[in-house]
């Protein structure tokens, strides 16, 4: 399971999608600038709307994370209780 959402993320994250959404005033602000021979504007546009995008997936990313090491932790806690209380039991047990 965990490898296919791994695989999953690792292909959203290496493909690489032209960005071509802008709000009406971008993409005429754009457009003249092409008109104009200048590129440069639109490429640093695309970029800023891809890493607005990026970061709440990132953000959502880390919390899932932090929340998967916190349980983790949680589930080794308790593994160590019960076979310390397992020990316990056998050392009742025997000495009776």
């Amino acid at each position: 399971m965990y490898k296919k959402v791994f695989i999953l993320f690792a292909l959203f994250f290496i493909t690489q999608i032209d960005a071509v959404a802008q709000c009406a005033m971008c993409r005429t602000t754009v457009e003249s600038t092409i008109s104009n021979g200048r590129s440069n504007i639109a490429t640093g546009l695309n970029t800023g709307i891809l890493y607005l995008l990026a970061a709440p997936y990132l953000i959502v990313a880390a919390i899932a994370f932090l929340w998967f090491r916190q349980s983790k932790q949680e589930q080794q806690a308790r593994l160590a209780k019960l076979q310390l209380r397992q020990k316990v039991s056998q050392l009742f047990s025997s000495n009776s």
